[in-house]
């Protein structure tokens, strides 16, 4: 049944498996087309393919992004796996070098699957005491030659921002691309492709939805042989996210400046409320002079702000000590701050680090604070009185 015009002022809904090609002209035409993988076909084919949805929010996120493409894909990790398997070209691929301060989950897929399944050559870049050496880090590009260089503009959970000048500079020197996760550091402090970077990735479940209620993933270049690249593998992969959320996310994309902005300050006033706490052995939060790559962060994010996430280290003598702390702490918010494994959420949330990266960072008294959009005293409140718990 056709329906007629209607003058919607909103992005129109279309769940459709398969679109109507009409006739065999049409239908011939259409496929010989879609060989050359454009963004936005002239005439769609199917769900998996592409969707006039999911095309649409993918436009919000170019305009964020200032990028020439943008894809949608239902996780971050789906959009990691794109980035990474474009460049996985059969026998004549190249070696891949990852940062190893980077998502716990990407360091479970490089394992698991890069490594154990596909057989990948990967290689490691470790930062040392919260730094990157750069002259490491050139040692190995010039050794390994890798195909391309992935990491994180603000690492997950000890918030290390990379000095990305002189990673994009050493990285072209040895004609390796450029993958970054700017998930922490979103496209309101940063946009990568601006500086050099060939592709962008974000777990678009985070900050840009900023609900927590769907999941998401987007992978945004300039390169139109890496995005026809992207498309091919995303269609017969079947990475693609559904309309219903992309309708979803792109409602949710229209406050997100607004939002992230928030979440910034919100994040300095209780960065600095925690480090003035006694109970406090140290806080992690780049607007901090503390920070160890304050200089990179003040360098990358300018006045705009320094992201939305605090780790806080609580006091204690032993880890036995620190621990039985930390769970108490933990116990006297659930209420109010929940223990919830994500983050970019509007409202606030936490998580112990020992039980999620113990063999990486078996530091029992540290959480990880994703701050919300809240009012940021009666957080300061709350978590003060958590806090002064621990000394009675």
């Amino acid at each position: 049944m056709k329906i007629k015009n209607v003058n919607a002022s909103q992005t129109p809904l279309y769940r459709d498996a398969g679109f109507n090609l009409k006739n065999s002209e049409l239908t011939q035409e259409t496929f010989a087309k879609e060989l050359n993988h454009e963004h936005e076909p002239e005439h769609y084919i199917y769900g998996r393919y592409r969707n006039p949805t999911t095309v649409a929010v993918e436009k919000q996120l170019m305009a964020l992004e200032e990028s020439e493409w943008a894809l949608l894909v239902e996780t971050g990790m789906a959009a990691i796996d794109i980035a990474v398997s474009i460049f996985q070209e059969g026998k004549d691929a190249r070696p891949g070098l990852f940062f190893h301060e980077i998502y716990g989950g990407t360091n479970s897929f490089i394992d698991t699957v890069l490594i154990k399944r596909r057989n990948m050559d990967v290689h490691r870049f470790y930062a040392t005491n919260g730094l990157y050496n750069f002259t490491e880090l050139e040692r190995m590009l010039n050794e390994i030659r890798p195909g391309f260089l992935y990491f994180e503009a603000v690492s997950n959970p000890m918030l290390i921002v990379a000095d990305v000048n002189k990673i994009m500079k050493l990285a072209k020197k040895y004609e390796t691309k450029i993958i970054v996760d700017n998930t922490f550091g979103t496209p309101y402090l940063w946009k990568p492709l601006l500086d050099g970077a060939d592709l962008v990735i974000h777990s678009a479940t985070k900050y840009l939805s900023g609900h927590g209620n769907l999941t998401a993933g987007v992978i945004c270049g300039n390169d139109k042989k890496l995005m026809q690249d992207a498309i091919e593998y995303r269609k017969w992969t079947g990475h693609f996210l559904s309309p219903d959320d992309a309708y979803r996310l792109g409602t949710q994309l229209k406050s997100f400046e607004l939002r992230f902005k928030q979440h910034c300050h919100n994040a300095l006033e209780l960065a600095t409320f925690l480090n003035s706490h006694p109970e406090i052995e140290y806080v992690l939060y780049p607007g901090l002079e503390s920070h160890p790559t304050r200089r990179e962060a003040v360098s990358l994010f300018g006045d705009k702000g320094f992201g939305g996430v605090v780790t806080f280290d609580i006091k204690g003598t032993t880890n036995e000590e620190k621990r039985e702390k930390c769970n108490r702490f933990v116990a006297a918010l659930e209420n109010d701050i929940p223990l919830v494994p994500t983050l970019g959420e509007a409202d606030t949330i936490l998580l112990p680090v020992e039980p999620v990266w113990g063999a990486k960072y078996p530091l029992p008294g540290v959480i990880r604070l994703s701050v919300g959009i809240e009012n940021v005293d009666k957080l300061k409140k709350l978590i003060g009185d958590a806090l002064d718990r621990l000394m009675s």
